[in-house]
């Protein structure tokens, strides 16, 4: 999880640098009074936004849904869950019989096999989780207009 967000603060950085360090060198080559820096708060936003491309201003929505962020938060606290029910039921069962036997290659594969269907669940769900619902409602709790989370 750390790494995740490592990433994703380097990936923000570099983004930032990119689109801030062209329009600096070119103020300071035309000799220009003003150089144009990007206030703080305008980064901080970009930090929490759920975007990974540098604006000065994203569009905004005028007021705050709470009762959509409830519902988003709440439908990822469900995912998990569902999720969690699908790898106790499902996939730890599966392992927990495998580990009292002797180690054959048989049992091993028919173990990875019967877990396939609840991964790709597992994995469905963590994508519906995070993807739609946590970053809807931290959108939703920035006011962030531009929800093209798909695209």
């Amino acid at each position: 999880m750390l790494l995740v967000l490592q990433v994703r603060l380097v990936m923000k950085a570099h983004s930032f640098i990119r689109e801030n360090v062209p329009r600096v060198l070119c103020s300071v080559k035309d000799k220009s009074s003003t150089v144009p820096i990007p206030r703080i708060s305008q980064y901080l936003y970009f930090l929490f936004a759920p975007t990974l491309i540098y604006r000065d201003n994203y569009p905004r929505n005028p007021t705050i849904r709470w009762g959509y962020v409830a519902t988003k938060f709440a439908q990822v606290l469900g995912s998990l869950f569902y999720a969690y029910y699908i790898f106790v039921r499902l996939c730890i069962p599966q392992f927990r019989n495998s580990s009292q036997e002797t180690f054959n290659l048989r049992g091993l594969v028919l173990c990875i096999f019967n877990s396939i269907l609840p991964g790709v669940l597992i994995l469905f769900l963590v994508f519906f989780a995070f993807l739609h619902c946590w970053l809807n409602a931290f959108a939703e709790m920035l006011r962030f207009a531009d929800r093209m989370f798909y695209k």
